[in-house]
């Protein structure tokens, strides 16, 4: 199984009870409101914005939370938030690439370092391990919208390129360019989609051993745990019965 998907799914199921949903909201609320920034308010004119809200609701986040975070971009003209890319390699020659919305680039530069430097890792330069990967959209349904044929159908009919459907739910992957328009075909067919995102997806995988494994393991949390830190995407692969045992605890 791939990093980006693999480690989603470990943090799906101890997200939920480890991070502190106040976190998540935050960083979901930052994205909502630099999004509103770049273009309208209104979500029904800035395609952003309303994938934005989309995930935002996806994880149960309040009503008045979104309405805040949109009316903060109004208001807030002296904050800004630049968007980042930091990319590295992790225990093992593991390549990841760090997605950050900060209003400081000196202390989020600084603490993205100390982490890789903590963990084993080497943060490089910006088009370091980016070649590793290709930049796609990625389209989650939850599993009850459809069998995996019924789904498949309706993301070839859609455009995407390819659906990996289990029993956590149904992931559509698509050209980064046309996600916009795949995720509007595919809600007119299934409903709304739990989510869409730009990933970036390992064109190729780095097997880890046990002690890298836990390392990397260890090194991703550490940076998803940094309050401006928005996505992280690696291309670690961990075979079922080590990830078992890293994850017993």
């Amino acid at each position: 199984m791939a990093g980006h998907s693999q480690f989603k799914n470990i943090m799906h199921r101890k997200g939920k009870q480890d991070a502190a949903r106040s976190k998540l909201f935050a960083k979901l609320a930052r994205e909502i409101t630099v999004a509103a920034k770049s273009g309208l308010p209104d979500p029904e004119m800035n395609a952003r914005l309303r994938l934005a809200v989309q995930n935002a609701r996806a994880e149960n986040m309040p009503k008045d939370n979104v309405e805040r975070a949109i009316k903060k971009a109004a208001g807030s003209a002296d904050e800004t938030y630049d968007e980042i890319r930091y990319e590295g390699y992790g225990p093992g020659g593991v390549a990841i690439i760090v997605e950050a919305l900060t209003d400081n680039r000196n202390r989020t530069g600084g603490a993205i370092r100390a982490v890789f430097t903590k963990h084993n890792g080497n943060l490089g330069a910006t088009g370091a391990v980016s070649h590793m990967f290709s930049r796609v959209g990625e389209i989650v349904y939850p599993a009850a919208v459809g069998s995996a044929d019924a789904v498949l159908e309706a993301a070839i009919e859609a455009g995407a390129d390819d659906v990996v459907s289990d029993e956590s739910g149904h992931t559509i992957v698509c050209a980064f360019e046309s996600m916009g328009a795949v995720a509007s075909a595919l809600e007119a067919t299934l409903g709304a989609p739990q989510s869409v995102k730009a990933v970036w997806k390992p064109v190729t995988t780095a097997p880890l051993d046990e002690d890298n494994a836990g390392q990397i393991l260890k090194l991703i949390a550490a940076l998803e745990d940094d309050d401006d830190v928005q996505a992280v995407f690696a291309n670690f692969e961990i075979d079922d019965a080590t990830l078992s045992r890293l994850t017993a605890a």
